[in-house]
């Protein structure tokens, strides 16, 4: 008699950690709309499709609205339980956020469509879990927990099945073993899913990278340890930095005692439309290794690695990446050894790019660093040294407790603090404005804007400039940008390309070609070239020129302060505090006298001297290269 072969359940990562991974998490709704409803036919036991990376970018980068990006996968996909990765305290972002935020935000994605939260956090500790845990239990749906997985001296069998059971005690529904820098070794595999399944009775599920190229023997070794579900990513979006193919394990599994139950012939269907979609998405690997050795000793997490390239390229610093890259293991030894993922592998991987920047180690440390070692993300790993903690902290001295306790419910006033409350329509725009105020607001700005006034979205020009440093913007998307009565819309696109340092844009409209070119990628600061000239399009050049000459800044002090990195400038912590530096204004050194928001990090920058404020050089939310002036000033 035949024995019965085992199920083993597929989570598709494709629509949201496989294009993290590779496209840099550029992928538009109108991308998944085409595709979604074959995706749902091919049999997975969930589809990852929101949460990570993507709320932000949405908002940020694709000028869309994650909320509605949900609605519409929920209402194709009727099939397939829908999942998103939360993280814990921090929600989506990079913080941690209040108990009432926390609850309301699950309740509002389980409304509109997620069916299992994949909660964790970035250093393991249960107290930053609890709120989550309890809101998705308290809203119905089902709560996965997770082990960060990262090999130190610390990081034991043993501690792993402890915070295991903490996260069991806080009611937990399945176990995921998250390898997010593709570090998880076969025999780890065999051996931590074995401890687990000896001491838990919970479902346990393996996510891993394929970076290093151990993902598939550890699939292969932890489910037959006892592990019944992975996670995979079509496999046009699968491999290097991604989660393994699914199509290898569909056919690698068929041998065995397990049998995976997914439509092959839909699947060749989805690979082939997200093959021809990836140029259009992302740069082309050329010859980058598929496999990278060294992410056993970096350990920087697959959502990480091709950001903290462009982070370092930004910076002007790419030559100092294997510096840099070395610089990271010696960092995170001093924090008490995180695991390397959102956001400890934010703040490790940009204290690591300070330090090389500066040439001197914790010259400079971002306020995150400085309340990581305070207790304010949660409990390291290994103890921090105290020599070290006093270093950071000064006379500071670290909380134990859990960090959320400190923060007060946000709800009650969050519309007080929205400027403009016309440009809220719903309960998910406020917390959108929540979780990231700055970037919600330009959003909901830009989407109040008619049609013809709505400028490409920062991703789409990225994507010309990865594609040539060029884009064209359709007429029909300008139709009226080119009025001599009303330069706004020309502005605002120059204004886009300075941001996103294009070389070159090009807006058609009729026959006519309206060339700007670059000069040093500063706002504003661009050379006139058209093609056949007529009255009309000559108002509109020296509009443009009139405007760069009315707004040439004159500085008559001998002395500036540069921006130590590449960022974009804020002069104040939000748009509702007022500036830390104003011009006519003394300041004293080491005073904070504007942010530099760079590498997902809000970096305070001190005043290297006592000095008069003489001009603020750039606009508030303005991008800013290495070493450009940003403050003239004098010295006292």
């Amino acid at each position: 008699m035949t024995k019965k072969k085992e199920i083993l359940r597929i989570t598709d990562t494709t629509l949201r950690d496989g294009h993290q991974s590779l496209w840099a998490t550029r992928m538009r709704t109108e991308d998944i709309m085409n595709i979604i409803e074959l995706i749902d036919k091919v049999g997975y036991y969930s589809l990852e499709v929101w949460g990570g990376a993507t709320f932000d970018v949405c908002l940020r980068f694709l000028y869309e609205d994650p909320w509605e990006r949900l609605r519409l996968i929920k209402s194709k996909a009727k099939n397939t339980p829908l999942q998103m990765l939360l993280r814990g305290q921090n929600i989506v972002g990079y913080k941690n956020y209040p108990d009432d935020l926390v609850d309301r935000f699950v309740g509002a994605a389980h409304d509109n469509g997620i069916d299992i939260f994949r909660i964790f956090d970035a250093l393991n500790d249960s107290r930053n879990l609890q709120a989550a845990i309890k809101a998705v239990k308290k809203h119905g749906g089902h709560a996965q927990g997770t082990l960060s997985y990262t090999i130190s001296p610390v990081h034991t069998v043993k501690k792993y099945v402890q915070d295991a059971k903490e996260q069991v005690e806080l009611g937990i529904d399945s176990l995921c073993i998250k390898d997010m820098a593709g570090i998880l070794s076969p025999v780890m595999s065999r051996d931590l899913v074995t401890a687990l399944k000896k001491e838990l009775d919970i479902p346990i599920q393996l996510h891993c990278h394929a970076t290093s190229g151990m993902a598939y023997s550890a699939y292969f070794d932890g489910v037959k340890a006892g592990a019944g579900a992975i996670d995979t990513a079509i496999s046009s979006l699968a491999g290097f930095s991604s989660q393994p193919p699914v199509e290898t394990f569909v056919a690698a599994f068929s041998e065995t005692e397990f049998e995976v139950k997914l439509d092959i012939d839909k699947l060749r269907q989805v690979n082939k439309y997200f093959t021809d979609l990836s140029p259009k998405r992302c740069k082309p690997r050329g010859f980058e290794p598929a496999i990278d050795s060294e992410i056993l000793v970096h350990q920087i997490p697959g959502g990480m690695i091709s950001n903290f390239r462009s982070q370092l390229e930004q910076q002007g610093a790419l030559d100092k990446l294997d510096e840099a890259l070395e610089e990271v293991s010696k960092v995170r030894k001093d924090l008490g050894y995180p695991p390397l993922v959102t956001p400890t592998s934010q703040i490790v991987g940009t204290q690591a790019v300070m330090n090389v920047l500066t040439g001197e180690r914790y010259k400079m440390v971002p306020q995150e660093v400085k309340n990581y070692v305070k207790g304010m993300y949660g409990r390291s790993p290994a103890p921090i040294d105290a020599n070290f903690v006093k270093k950071i902290l000064g006379k500071e001295k670290p909380i134990n407790h859990r960090p959320a306790d400190d923060l007060k419910p946000i709800l009650p006033t969050a519309t007080k603090n929205i400027s403009n409350p016309e440009l809220i329509r719903s309960e998910e725009d406020i917390l959108s404005y929540c979780l990231f105020p700055e970037v919600a607001t330009e959003f909901f700005k830009w989407r109040a804007l008619p049609d013809n006034q709505k400028t490409p979205a920062p991703a789409d020009l990225e994507c010309a400039a990865l594609q040539g440093k060029k884009e064209e913007v359709k007429q029909e998307s300008i139709e009226n940008l080119l009025n001599p009565d009303d330069y706004s819309g020309i502005n605002s696109i120059i204004e886009k390309a300075a941001k996103m340092q294009l070389s070159e844009i090009i807006i058609k409209k009729g026959d006519f070609n309206l060339a700007l070119r670059s000069g040093n990628g500063a706002s504003k600061s661009f050379d006139f070239a058209a093609a056949d000239e007529k009255p009309q399009e000559k108002q509109v050049a020296v509009a443009v020129k009139e405007e760069k000459k009315a707004e040439a800044v004159p500085v008559t002090a001998s002395e500036t302060i540069n921006a130590v990195m590449a960022g974009t400038f804020y002069r104040s912590a939000s748009e509702n505090k007022p500036p830390f530096a104003e011009e006519g204004k003394t300041v004293n050194a080491g005073d904070t006298i504007c942010i530099l928001e760079a590498m997902k990090l809000f970096n305070e920058i001190q005043s290297p001297v006592k000095c008069k404020i003489v001009k603020i050089l750039v606009e508030n939310g303005t991008k800013v290269t290495k070493g450009q002036p940003i403050f003239a000033i004098e010295k006292l």
